[in-house]
């Protein structure tokens, strides 16, 4: 005899429509919503979350209800979204060591290499240099040069102004953090972002001695701020001037 499978939770049902005056909505059957949910997100859209026993047409009607709702959303979203970093031939990019140029070649697959003071990214000619596959494939090349120079420059950098001021710490760890410069850790392990190479060099320094602050100064309070200044000459400005840059450029 054979035995029936039990039955499983029903994968979402998805469909996309061009709705005027709006563009693009997505539209979610769920097993689980109880009523039509419009929900407005970065880089999703305009998503319809519909029950089971909804049809497209009663969605569809909601959304045309709701549309000066939706466009005024929209907008606000725009405003506030940041645009996508693009790496393009005509505004160069550097790393603190190299300078990025791109170049179309008559092979299929994308290629890379640091010669001569250049990371050299080809690209194949029938893509355009602002193909997402492409950007996504310097970002990446970008990102492992950074790390290289990370790992050759920063622990030097560290161990001189240690030597400096008699900061002692255990290692230094070099990451890719998405909020912090770099920490400290409670057994005084350096932590520093691999972004600090795309920082002038005097900031590139105050993360630095910041955190060798924290090797005798745990936390923000007026001790640390005092000792900082001390070693830095200006913790707070420097501290306002590390503000003007984002951690995540790209």
């Amino acid at each position: 005899m054979e035995r029936k499978k039990r039955p499983t939770a029903a994968a979402a049902e998805i469909l996309e429509k061009e709705i005027a005056p709006i563009g693009k909505v997505t539209f979610v059957s769920s097993a689980t919503a109880r009523f039509v949910r419009i929900s407005i997100r970065p880089g999703q859209g305009v998503k319809v979350t519909m029950p089971k026993r909804a049809t497209l047409a009663q969605a569809e009607a909601f959304v045309q209800e709701k549309t000066a709702w939706i466009q005024k959303h929209l907008t606000n979203l725009e405003k506030h979204q940041p645009k996508p970093f693009l790496f393009t031939p005509e505004e160069p990019f550097k790393t603190r060591y190299h300078q990025l140029h791109l170049q179309p070649h008559t092979l299929s697959q994308l290629k890379s290499k640091l010669k001569d003071g250049q990371l050299q990214v080809q690209y194949p000619e029938h893509l355009s240099w602002d193909h997402p596959e492409v950007q996504s494939y310097i970002k990446s090349a970008v990102e492992q040069t950074l790390r290289l120079e990370a790992k050759r420059y920063l622990p030097e950098r560290v161990a001189f102004w240690a030597s400096q001021f008699n900061f002692s710490y255990q290692k230094v760890v070099i990451k890719s953090a998405k909020t912090r410069w770099g920490s400290c850790s409670s057994t005084n392990n350096i932590n520093l972002n691999l972004h600090l190479m795309r920082l002038p060099q005097h900031l590139c320094d105050y993360v630095i001695l910041h955190e060798l602050a924290h090797t005798i100064e745990k936390n923000h309070g007026p001790r640390f701020w005092a000792l900082l200044d001390k070693i830095s000459g200006d913790a707070k400005g420097l501290d306002k001037e590390l503000k003007n840059y984002r951690l995540q450029q790209f």
